[in-house]
């Protein structure tokens, strides 16, 4: 009797086996084609993204581009020890948090406001038209956006300048004062980006049911209720997970716009840490010191996406992962 209860156990086990190996085979036949699709990204992500990671070794050594990374000397984070006990370090920490921190208060909702007024236009000519007046800034560099400030902001040639002067005001320092840089800079942020982020916003507003919206009519809800009962609610998970994102980028800034639209008279609010890597790190030939500060970044960030992304699950939203 116990012999044959093991047997119809085995038997089952190898059943259920046979099962599992026919179902995966049958799931593999149905969307191979996408795992086919998937090898191009994984090894884009493998060659250039993970293995020159190795390279961080470089802020753990006293590199020596003669002698390579693998035979330069171990130098017991001594690199580390010298950016903590620059000024010039926590200034650029501090100013790349501030920066950050303007974009992501005064950045963040403008696509999402963008995206609701320009879902609500029901011309289409106009509609179109405005986007494409909203998304070209996107395409224009850094450099390209400097040179227009400094055509419009600045201190008596500059066109806003001009203006107030005819007006019976003075002039406004916008590109030499640490207060109203700090509003420039933050204004042609806006400006540069929010029509693009807008995209997003509005892919998932259109995803929306419209039978929720008419509904809400039958109800005799008007615009205003049915953008906050419906609109915001429907579209808040694509909110969320944005707004962990750009959390987790708040310790990440760009070299290109500090460098375009500072000077040496806001160095004191314009010096982030992309500018200070290239001023003290790679102008000055010192790879190890610009490692140990990217590899500093990249843990910071990564510290701050983890407390957003825990936040998020504790306030019961849907984090990234």
């Amino acid at each position: 009797m116990t012999s044959i209860s093991v047997n119809s156990a085995d038997k089952s086990k190898k059943d259920n086996k046979i099962t599992r190996i026919n179902k995966l085979k049958s799931y593999f036949r149905q969307y191979y084609l996408l795992y086919i699709f998937l090898i191009l990204p994984i090894a884009y992500f493998i060659i250039f993204r993970y293995i020159p990671m190795y390279g961080v070794l470089i802020a753990f050594k006293d590199y020596n581009m003669f002698q390579g990374i693998w035979r330069s000397p171990w130098n017991n984070f001594a690199t580390f020890k010298e950016i903590f006990a620059m000024k010039e370090f926590y200034r650029a920490v501090r100013n790349t948090l501030l920066l950050n921190g303007l974009d992501l208060i005064a950045g963040f909702p403008a696509p999402i406001i963008l995206a609701i007024i320009l879902s609500e236009m029901k011309n289409k000519a106009y509609k179109r038209i405005s986007q494409t007046i909203l998304y070209l800034p996107h395409f224009l560099s850094w450099i390209v956006i400097g040179s227009l400030a400094i055509q419009l902001f600045s201190a008596h040639s500059g066109l806003v300048n001009v203006l107030i002067e005819k007006l019976g005001f003075k002039p406004i320092n916008f590109l030499t004062e640490k207060g109203p840089w700090l509003i420039t800079y933050t204004f042609l942020g806006v400006w540069q980006s929010a029509g693009w982020n807008a995209i997003i916003y509005l892919a998932a507003i259109a995803g929306i049911n419209p039978e929720l919206y008419e509904a809400a009519t039958v109800d005799g809800a008007g615009r205003l209720r049915k953008i906050w009962h419906i609109t915001l609610p429907c579209i808040k998970p694509t909110i969320i997970i944005l707004l962990i994102l750009n959390v987790g980028r708040i310790a990440q800034i760009g070299f290109d716009r500090p460098y375009a639209l500072g000077n040496h008279l806001v160095t004191e609010v314009s010096d982030v840490i992309s500018t200070f890597v290239y001023r003290v790190g790679l102008r000055s030939a010192r790879f190890s010191t610009a490692t140990a500060v990217g590899f500093f970044q990249s843990v910071v960030g990564m510290v701050f996406l983890l407390i957003a992304n825990y936040v998020a699950d504790k306030f019961g939203e849907q984090g990234i992962w």
